[in-house]
């Protein structure tokens, strides 16, 4: 069945998370690609913490503290000109090469095109206009309402809800293997984009398909 509509992660998906390391490179040289990877770890295991009990916080508050655990771990000094900096390109992300392309044909194809993400709508709402995407997407989705994280399926179930479908009526996309996996479980068609060539997750459970960019989502509407 051809989905009536598609929902993107943000993070890792359309922005590209690692592309701060390249600043991170000018400030911190030498350490700069390492920094990144660990700031971003460390940023998922904070939302899985504090959903695993019970508590939220937004994810900008997250990412900050990613950061400075970062720098922490590598014996970085980062002072606040640093941390402001590194902190201010997160809010500006580069989106992958393709992707606009991958949006603009979706919208031309009159495909309703959204986002969930774990973002806070402050960040989302930067990171979306920076990358010239807010005329592309029908709705940009936050778990900030529901103050809780992905994989939750409350989460999950936001999605679908906003755009008025059923789950499995809609495609799913994220180059998180955990988050593709955790919305193949609640009940979407699932692509996971996986750019890195990164083995399965040992689960039991693959995604609806395997890809190697964004646009093997065109694939589904064929």
């Amino acid at each position: 069945m051809t989905p009536k509509a598609i929902l993107f992660d943000a993070y890792g998906t359309l922005f590209d998370v690692y592309s701060v390391g390249l600043l991170a490179e000018q400030i911190f040289p030498g350490h700069g690609e390492r920094l990144g990877v660990i700031w971003r770890v460390k940023q998922i295991e904070y939302t899985r913490l504090l959903s695993m009990s019970g508590r939220y916080r937004p994810f900008w508050e997250l990412t900050h503290a990613g950061l400075r655990y970062a720098a922490l771990t590598l014996g970085l000094t980062l002072d606040a000109a640093a941390e402001e900096r590194l902190m201010n390109q997160y809010r500006h992300l580069g989106a992958f090469p393709e992707n606009r392309d991958v949006l603009v044909e979706l919208k031309r194809r009159g495909i309703p095109a959204g986002i969930l993400s774990n973002g806070d709508p402050g960040m989302l709402g930067v990171a979306v206009k920076s990358a010239g995407f807010a005329e592309l997407l029908q709705h940009v989705i936050s778990v900030h309402e529901l103050q809780r994280f992905k994989t939750d399926p409350a989460v999950y179930r936001l999605g679908h809800e906003t755009f008025g479908l059923a789950a499995q009526d809609m495609l799913f996309v994220s180059s998180n293997a955990w988050d593709a996996i955790g919305a193949t479980w609640y009940g979407y068609t699932t692509l996971w984009v996986n750019r890195a060539g990164a083995p399965p997750e040992q689960l039991d459970t693959d995604p609806s398909r395997i890809g190697s960019s964004l646009r093997d989502v065109l694939s589904f509407f064929a």
